[in-house]
């Protein structure tokens, strides 16, 4: 049985939960309270020396930490992964965009602007939103003339890019200024179905949101 060690108000450990819902895949949760320091734990810098969440623990012990090398260890041999190796690269393209582009980036803003901690990294607000524009705006490029991120049909790419693009507007971006964005939002929410809820800093009360 796998073990997914999450933080239900991270998006990059929902990516991993909307894969393994979508293939079928059961597993066992291991919710880690991060703001109690549960992930700086000896115990789990075993599991990932970085110490953050996600993290799959898989049937032989081993471990694997950062939530798209985790979609593309389990989207493997699945439609979610493509087997074309020119097609598959495309789609790494996307995964590596979402983790220099799109999560550190609208990922903090979002972090910052929901747990009461915008003020605090006020310096560097201006140049993460320049970036954000940008992200937003290549993304915008990227979608005008395909459906999905990676030809006609949802793959981990758009799983990944969708996460935390989606949430654009909890820190301040108007999706409406992107219509291509958009329209792809829709396409992937529907895609995926309603089961998949993203939860509020709220739910956490060591959080500050």
């Amino acid at each position: 049985m796998l073990t997914l060690y999450d933080y239900l108000p991270s998006q990059n450990a929902w990516k991993v939960r909307v894969l393994l819902g979508l293939l079928g895949i059961a597993y066992e949760t291991r919710i880690v309270s991060i703001f109690e320091g549960e992930s700086r734990t000896e115990a789990f810098l075993k599991l990932n020396p970085a110490g953050a969440v996600p993290v799959l623990a898989v049937e032989n012990g081993a471990a694997i930490a950062e939530s798209n090398a985790i979609l593309a260890c389990v989207a493997e041999g699945t439609p979610y992964l493509p087997a074309d190796r020119l097609t598959r690269a495309k789609a790494m393209q996307w995964l590596f965009f979402e983790q220099y582009y799109v999560e550190p980036v609208i990922g903090s803003l979002r972090f910052w602007s929901l747990t009461g901690r915008l003020e605090r990294n006020q310096a560097m607000v201006a140049g993460k939103r320049e970036a954000g524009a940008r992200a937003l705006g290549a993304l915008e490029r990227g979608l005008q003339d395909t459906p999905f991120l990676v030809g006609g049909s949802l793959t981990i790419a758009d799983i990944a890019v969708y996460a935390y693009g989606h949430r654009a507007e909890d820190c301040g971006f108007s999706l409406a200024d992107y219509p291509a964005v958009s329209a792809w939002i829709d396409r992937v929410s529907g895609t995926i179905g309603s089961g998949y809820p993203v939860h509020p800093y709220s739910i956490d009360p060591h959080s500050g949101g």
